[in-house]
């Protein structure tokens, strides 16, 4: 795992290739009963634009249950929740999966230390999909 601290983004890298990724993270987030919201795809996106840009797309996700307690003690978090995990894939080939450190969400909400285990599954999410 990279954490790029100064800016709360975990990072770890994928033994599978994009597609693989990807479609592992959705299997993963929808084994765990999560609601996925939202599936970005932003080089998909670049290619329509006429732009080149390598794969990446994003899975925006979460579960009411946890995501509603946490907004209500930290109404700020609504920014940066529902979760999101961004799969993407650098020039030498290397997919990585990105997502914010709960620890970072907290700090920058304000968010109880109690409910903070609402959002550390993305971690094990994340070792799911990559491994």
């Amino acid at each position: 795992m990279n954490m790029e601290a100064e800016h709360g983004i975990e990072r770890i890298s994928s033994a599978r290739d994009f597609s693989t990724t990807f479609e592992k993270l959705e299997s993963v987030v929808k084994a765990k009963a999560l609601l996925i919201f939202a599936k970005i795809d932003f080089s998909g996106d670049a290619q329509r634009a006429g732009l080149t840009m390598p794969p990446t797309q994003m899975l925006i996700f979460g579960n009411p249950k946890s995501g509603t307690p946490v907004m209500l003690a930290a109404p700020s978090s609504a920014v940066d929740l529902p979760l999101k995990m961004l799969v993407s894939q650098d020039a030498a080939g290397k997919v990585w999966l990105s997502y914010n450190a709960p620890e970072y969400l907290g700090e920058r909400h304000g968010i109880p230390a109690t409910l903070l285990p609402n959002l550390a599954g993305i971690r094990a999410i994340a070792q799911a999909a990559a491994a």
